[in-house]
């Protein structure tokens, strides 16, 4: 993985608590977030007492290089973003500067914590299909902005065998959004990885969330042990 084919992208807890519909409950429990990249969830909910690991190549950088990259890019994604403002919903985010700040607010609170919290074990370098935990070691697994929205950079098979990894680890899975970047449809991948997850045992449902911002991204996909 090259640091200049990365775009580091920062999310919040009360964003996560949104997607996910994460109750006072879920966020008692042994959890986590896979693919989070420099979101601030790990470092918010950790200081709440809460027991969280996050896994992310991103994190064989340190936080001075991660810092730099998201120096590089931020204009751009920025630029892509107003260029496309109408694929998304400013309703609790007004406008584009106001999403620069919420974002960049949250990658700053993340780099805190993670040139603190770096050899903690609550930052891995992992990715899916192969994450380094045994069967059930979690109560819950978030997955943020990478399964179905990428689509067309990860193919239907790699979809499958993460669902299914994840699945392995976690005793529920929670994946958000479901439609692909780059038309804002629901991805192609998502009834072949529903119907091989229930061929495996697993319960599968799309679940309605009080989250919106890519446009039409209203439902989490979740998967459960039976």
């Amino acid at each position: 993985m090259e640091l200049s084919s990365v775009i580091p992208w920062g999310r919040s807890l009360s964003e996560y608590k949104a997607m996910f519909s994460l109750s006072t409950d879920d966020l008692s429990k042994k959890i986590l977030g896979c693919g989070d990249g420099p979101v601030s969830f790990n470092a918010e909910l950790t200081e709440q007492n809460g027991h969280v690991i996050s896994v992310d190549p991103i994190y064989q950088f340190n936080a001075d290089q991660i810092q730099s990259r998201i120096g590089e890019v931020y204009s751009q994604v920025i630029e892509q973003v107003s260029k496309h403002k109408d694929d998304y919903v400013w309703k609790h985010i007004p406008n584009v500067e106001a999403l620069g700040k919420v974002r960049m607010q949250a990658m700053r609170r993340f780099l805190a914590d993670y040139g603190v919290a770096k050899d903690s074990g609550r930052y891995l370098n992992a990715s899916l299909p192969a994450l380094p935990f045994e069967d059930g070691e979690f109560e819950i697994a978030l997955c943020s902005h990478y399964l179905f929205l990428y689509s067309e950079h990860v193919d239907q098979n790699q979809h499958i065998l993460s669902m299914k990894e994840l699945c392995r680890i976690a005793k529920e899975v929670r994946v958000y959004p479901l439609l692909s970047l780059s038309n804002n449809q629901a991805s192609p991948h998502l009834k072949p990885v529903i119907a091989e997850l229930e061929v495996g045992g697993i319960n599968v449902a799309l679940v309605d969330v009080h989250y919106e911002f890519q446009k039409g991204a209203t439902q989490m996909l979740v998967a459960k042990n039976v």
